[in-house]
């Protein structure tokens, strides 16, 4: 039971009455949505402000909407997120981000596929792939939220059509590598020449350390599919990895990482993304760094040891990563 008053004894429940220097403000104890209370000023006309106080007192507060889209978000990242690899992790971050703009303060019932149509529609003005993407986080979401028992409304993606994707088809030029790799610090220029060699994917190559190298061969552990491939330390790539090896650090700790920045640490994919990014400027030419991979692919004469070099599981994958095809004249 609330405590009983010991003054204006006369005014209904939760209608309180103050003193002051320009006369009696009467006020209202009102509780709030989110919980806890709050004072509201009814003005100092005692009549009117019992008749503002009958309309608060019969208004019920209104109840603090339950399973906010900014809310699920948040248990998705401590239960799903955290199992993704840190590249997908650090794509979620930038879909999330864009997603929490628009539909954070929205409870996920509200949200309905005319809202994720008006969603793409936007985003597809400026950023097709981007908003495909972040369509099927919206969708994963909302299932897991199903899975939850967080909702029992069917997802709002089903049925929205995304935009159409093309495969990346940019072949990198011989011409157009020696321009960023002439404008590339020596640590860039150690990644690229790894990359292109060894045909291996960016995230891949950084994880490489000294001692995968063993028995002749470096050896990759596939991060997408798990295979392990041991790429025998051969013609250019042996004269690669030993100027590498010859760059660690005198008189420091020698890093277990094979690829390091300037410093001698461990080379990280931001410090790499910044130092291609300034080499590209640089020198003017746009592909990326990934497009080495296709590179070593399309560069190679067999496809059996393409296929073999970049670990796909079959020749199909591998024809689809030749950028080009390469061919001789009639006579």
């Amino acid at each position: 039971m609330g405590r009983l008053k010991s003054k204006n004894r006369d005014l209904p429940a939760r209608m309180f009455a103050r003193e002051g220097v320009k006369g009696t403000t009467y006020y209202y104890l009102a509780d709030k949505p989110e919980g806890g209370r709050k004072w509201v000023n009814l003005g100092r006309d005692k009549v009117a402000a019992i008749k503002l106080y009958a309309d608060l007192d019969n208004v019920q507060p209104e109840a603090k909407p339950e399973n906010l889209f900014s809310e699920v978000v948040a248990r998705y990242k401590r239960e799903v997120y955290l199992s993704k690899k840190p590249a997908t992790q650090r794509d979620n971050d930038r879909e999330f981000a864009k997603l929490l703009a628009v539909f954070g303060a929205l409870p996920i019932d509200n949200i309905k596929p005319v809202h994720v149509r008006k969603y793409m529609d936007m985003r597809g003005k400026k950023a097709k792939i981007r908003a495909n993407r972040e369509k099927a986080l919206l969708s994963h979401l909302f299932n897991m939220a199903r899975s939850w028992g967080l909702t029992e409304s069917p997802n709002p993606c089903d049925g929205i059509k995304g935009f159409k994707e093309t495969g990346r088809d940019k072949y990198v030029f011989d011409d157009e590598f020696r321009a960023v790799y002439e404008a590339a610090e020596q640590p860039l220029r150690d990644a690229m020449d790894l990359y292109l060699l060894m045909g291996q994917r960016v995230s891949d190559a950084l994880k490489l350390k000294r001692t995968d190298i063993r028995d002749g061969r470096i050896w990759t552990r596939q991060g997408k599919t798990g295979k392990l491939v041991g790429m025998l330390i051969a013609g250019e790539l042996e004269v690669v990895i030993k100027r590498i090896l010859a760059r660690a650090p005198a008189g420091k700790v020698i890093p277990l990482h094979l690829l390091l920045d300037a410093k001698g640490e461990g080379m990280t994919y931001a410090k790499l993304r910044r130092m291609f990014d300034q080499a590209r400027e640089k020198s003017g030419v746009t592909f990326q760094l990934r497009d080495l991979r296709a590179k070593s692919a399309t560069d190679e004469d067999s496809l059996l040891v393409a296929n073999e070099r970049l670990a796909h599981s079959n020749m199909t994958m591998t024809k689809h990563y030749r950028r080009a095809t390469k061919v001789g004249p009639l006579r």
